[in-house]
């Protein structure tokens, strides 16, 4: 079994272009692909102020708040209200996206995924998994809260695995499982 282990400690922090936070690149594929060339990438994202998403033309994104008290999302002129942690929300990344927050910054874990590539399904939970790859996928493990062990790796808060292989996951606190397919 092949399981990449990828520490939170280990990510550098890129401020976006707008100054309106900073993210940590947890892992993307191809590998050391950049932000025009990803067939996927995954991060953790902190948003210290309102203002626009950045644009990503034909790339699908699922948005998991981890921090914070929540945005108000305006995608395409369509208002979504993200107030509640550990819930997924999936959306375009090719539509005009604004973010008004309902209090101070967030952080929100997100999986982006280009279109006609590749697959994405995003799933939190806790307690235990038998964690199932597709053939040819790709499955990342993310503790969000609390640790979390696949196959006698111990993940504290934001550790992630990267792994091809199914495998057994105990999660003590609340962790995201990314379960990703070429297709």
């Amino acid at each position: 079994m092949t399981v990449q282990v990828l520490r939170s400690a280990d990510r550098e922090a890129v401020a976006w272009k707008n100054g309106g936070g900073v993210t940590r690149e947890i892992a993307a594929y191809p590998p050391n692909a950049g932000m025009a060339d990803f067939d996927w990438r995954i991060s953790l994202a902190e948003v210290e102020r309102d203002g626009p998403f950045s644009a990503f033309p034909g790339v699908d994104r699922i948005l998991t708040m981890a921090e914070g008290a929540g945005m108000e999302l305006t995608v395409g002129g369509e208002r979504r209200l993200v107030d509640q942690r550990y819930v997924p929300y999936d959306f375009p990344g090719d539509i005009a996206t604004d973010c008004r927050l309902l209090d101070r910054r967030v952080v929100n874990f997100n999986v982006m995924y280009r279109r006609g590539r590749t697959a994405a399904r995003v799933a939190v939970l806790r307690g235990n998994l038998n964690v199932a790859v597709p053939p040819g996928g790709t499955v990342v493990i993310v503790a969000l809260d609390g640790t979390a062990s696949f196959e006698g790796v111990t993940l504290g808060r934001y550790d992630a695995v990267v792994t091809a292989s199914p495998g057994a996951l105990l999660a003590g606190g609340h962790t995201a499982v990314v379960t990703l397919t070429v297709g």
